[in-house]
């Protein structure tokens, strides 16, 4: 097992859905779980295929009520292939399935260089006949449309026929999340087959309600020897090619699978069915289509790889893997946003969340033209934010929690606790800091990429009105002269209500109160620094009249803040909750990261008491670097003291149950930042959460994709301290003595290639040759410029503040 390989041993029924999330292979376009190619779905494999942006809403019944759920639709399954060894008699053996056979040698490696995932087994049948099996696989990352799968029979001490089945299954739903299950999920209806010689099948198939067609080809070669016979056998929901092929001892024979995909969302086609067939017959071989797959690959790793040593380093390139899987250079010509599951599964329905917050600041560096197609995922649907704001009588934008297709919200009302099988009234559509999360990436990305055209454009219309929305939800307090933000949900997740309430919803979440205020002062100096005739066309289009701007000016300086017992508060009234006899919950049960199932279960809420489920108060340290964060509390006309701070972390870290894999990322990193003991504990879980599933049986349905990105951001942004602000690279190494060595390359404005490495006690950038203007970096003492073709070592003390730097005598080496 090498730094871009990883393996899987034997067979094991138990971790098969696992696996396949693990082993799934994508290219931004399309995805496809790395299930064995003869399964069908049941409760050990579930082969799956997504395509980015395919959504379908149905109606189910649930706890005697209509509801409706949008779902990313599992389309057709393009992977069967099944074989069985063919009696001397001929008659018809069975077909070969790892449940009953029992095969030996049973291995799958996962290559993350070229994008491949290859499997090897040998099986032997009552008569004694042993058969090797070499199946490898890829989805193509240089034509998006195209898929392969090459799978190479030997027989070993025998002469005979194998009959093969190559297929296009049309039969399929989705199920691949068990407290779904309930729901309708057969979005797939339509199905018709056809083939076309001399090897080729077809399918064709459409979504239930949102009426996206989808396409599928399939061609199948057979190459060693030719086949006894060959049969097209188109049938009504699934279309079989069925082969019949001689095999004498030590003698290969090699069956390749070439798929095309097209759904009647993209662009320059006339027809999904005659795209897939004309785009079918013209790829090339599996050598071919490997070589140009894993040339993209190599391409990809240029621009984006990160190095650092033993399994940290391993892990890391697995989560960069997935993540281009789901969010590749395809992805800028597409219509979607952050699926949180990445293409890998059915959790969540495929929606999309805020965990873009935690990708895009990585693809900023990597990825420019990414971010902004997502980005733009989010103004298409800005109109349908302000609606949803207005119907909830208030001016400017409020997007939805969960996004689809359109923009709505998507959020189920009702969810379904497995511990005790009731469902409950869901409130998490109340939190509306993912407005926060859509500006602060609008900010992000247009400070590392000087992109001031999008900046004042449609960055703006997003930023203007979801500042817009905050200025209007935020109430006067007249007994205390501040503004306050009532009825909220926060990151936490957990407190929805305050015990005993008639209504949901939570008063002056510190987080939403502060990232508000962030986003209203970021909203005013942008609309101070618009051209004129750029403002008052924004203004006068959007019917914002300068007036307001007092209020948002004064609201960004008097949202209240709560704290309690020298700490911030998570929301007002925290304190006056039961504190929770943690011990006895850990020795009673196995795991509480799902501490409001088990309460539930119990008859109790974890509304009643100091308990998150994730980080909530402690995002603030994870957003904003410590002087960032001082400088907008005392904008709002609060000190935040260090000690303060250190009590805050502290005080939360207590009461933590850690159920996201989000919340050990941004723990390890608000405790590295702050100098702290601990951190590299939650940050090994992050990094451990998906390949040991931490929550017990999650990630086989579907990768998280945002902590994935998360920790590549905990080493590019986090231990260097990396901020991109006023024109400038800024710096503040943080010590974390388990990853003191890194490398990664990064794309800052026009520079391709900037190269940031750390060694013990030093830091060394390069920016290489063009003819690009300079750099200026910022350390917390000093700057230093950097012309393209420099390198310049940074001398850190034994604090690891950066202190000193040179340019080397040697430019450019």
């Amino acid at each position: 097992m090498s730094h871009w390989t990883w393996e899987y041993e034997g067979y094991d029924p138990a971790a098969e859905q696992l696996r396949e999330a693990l082993c799934t292979l994508g290219n931004g376009y399309f995805a496809t779980r790395g299930a064995v190619p003869e399964c069908r779905a049941g409760l050990t494999h579930y082969p799956a295929t997504y395509a980015a942006g395919v959504y379908d809403r149905l109606e189910s019944t649930v706890a005697g009520r209509r509801v409706a759920n949008e779902d990313m639709v599992n389309l057709p399954n393009w992977l069967l292939l099944r074989f069985r060894l063919r009696p001397a008699d001929h008659s018809a053996g069975p077909w070969f399935s790892p449940d009953v056979w029992q095969p030996t040698g049973h291995r799958h490696v996962l290559d993350l260089r070229r994008g491949t995932l290859t499997r090897t087994f040998r099986i032997r049948d009552d008569e004694g006949r042993v058969l090797g099996v070499e199946q490898i696989r890829l989805v193509h990352m240089a034509d998006p449309h195209l898929a392969a799968l090459r799978t190479v029979f030997t027989a070993e001490n025998w002469s005979g026929e194998i009959e093969i089945e190559s297929g296009l299954d049309g039969q399929v739903s989705n199920g691949n999340v068990h407290r779904y299950r309930a729901l309708d999920g057969r979005h797939v209806v339509q199905v018709r087959t056809g083939a076309r010689e001399p090897g080729t099948i077809w399918l064709t198939c459409r979504t239930r309600t949102s009426d996206i067609g989808v396409a599928m080809a399939a061609r199948t070669v057979v190459g060693g020897r030719p086949p006894a016979s060959s049969e097209l056998r188109p049938a009504r929901r699934r279309a079989v090619h069925r082969l019949v092929v001689p095999l004498t001892p030590g003698r290969p024979v090699t069956v390749e699978k070439t798929v095309a995909l097209h759904t009647s969302r993209d662009t320059a086609i006339s027809d999904p069915l005659g795209a897939v067939l004309d785009r079918v017959s013209a790829a090339g071989d599996f050598p071919a289509l490997l070589g140009g797959h894993a040339a993209a690959w190599e391409r990809l790793w240029r621009r984006a790889d990160i190095e650092v040593p033993g399994r940290a380093g391993r892990v890391l390139r697995l989560h960069l893997f997935h993540v281009l899987q789901t969010l590749s250079p395809h992805t800028a010509d597409l219509d979607v946003g952050v699926p949180a599951r990445g293409l890998h599964g059915e959790a969540y329905r495929g929606h999309v969340f805020w965990d873009e917050l935690f990708v895009l600041p990585y693809l900023n560096l990597h990825f420019p033209e990414v971010s902004r197609a997502l980005l733009d995922y989010r103004h298409r649907r800005l109109e349908r934010a302000c609606r949803s704001a207005a119907a909830m009588g208030r001016r400017g934008a409020m997007y939805p929690w969960q996004s689809g297709s359109d923009g709505r919200e998507e959020t189920q009302e009702r969810h379904l606790n497995p511990r005790s099988g009731r469902w409950l009234p869901d409130h998490s559509r109340l939190q509306h800091h993912v407005n926060s999360a859509v500006a602060y990436n609008v900010w992000q990305y247009c400070e590392a990429t000087g992109d001031t055209e999008f900046l004042h454009t449609r960055g703006a219309e997003m930023l203007v009105q979801i500042a817009r929305f905050w200025a209007d939800l935020a109430v006067l307090d007249p007994t205390t002269g501040r503004y306050r933000i009532r009825g909220v949900v926060g990151p936490d997740e957990y407190h929805d209500a305050y015990p005993g309430a008639a209504l949901p919803g939570l008063d002056d979440n510190a987080y939403t109160n502060v990232t508000a205020a962030w986003v209203l002062a970021r909203a005013l100096d942008l609309v101070e620094r618009l051209p004129v005739w750029r403002r008052d066309e924004l203004l006068d289009r959007i019917g914002l009249h300068g007036d307001a701007f007092p209020r948002w000016e004064e609201v960004s300086r008097r949202l209240t803040v709560p704290f309690h017992q020298g700490v911030i508060s998570q929301f007002a009234g925290y304190d006056d909750l039961a504190e929770l006899d943690w011990d006895a919950y850990r020795a009673r049960y196995d795991s509480i990261r799902r501490l409001d199932r088990i309460l539930e279960a119990e008859g109790d809420t974890v509304n009643r008491y100091k308990a998150s489920k994730q980080a909530d108060v402690l995002m603030l340290g994870y957003l904003f670097s410590p002087a960032e964060l001082r400088d907008l509390f005392r904008r709002l006309g609060y000190e935040l003291e260090d000690e303060v701070w250190r009590r805050t972390v502290d005080y939360y870290l207590r009461r933590t149950s850690h159920g996201s894999t989000l919340s050990g990322l941004v723990h390890g990193l608000v405790l590295a930042k702050a100098r702290r003991g601990g951190a590299w504990q939650y940050i090994q879980e992050a990094l451990e959460a998906d390949i040991a599933d931490v929550q017990g049986g999650t990630t086989g349905e579907g990768v998280h994709l945002g902590a994935m990105a998360g920790t590549l951001d905990l080493v590019q942004r986090g231990l260097t301290g990396l901020e991109t602000r006023e024109d400038a690279l800024w710096l503040d190494p943080v010590p974390l003595p388990a990853l003191s060595s890194y490398g990664f390359s990064l794309r800052y404005r026009g520079h391709w290639g900037v190269s940031v490495r750390r060694r013990r006690g030093s830091l060394r950038i390069g920016v290489p040759a063009s003819e690009e203007s300079s750099i200026r970096v910022m350390l917390p003492d000093r700057a230093v410029t950097l012309a393209p073709g420099e390198t310049c070592t940074l001398v850190l003390s034994e604090t690891e503040s950066a202190r000193s730097g040179r340019p080397d005598p040697d430019p450019g080496s």
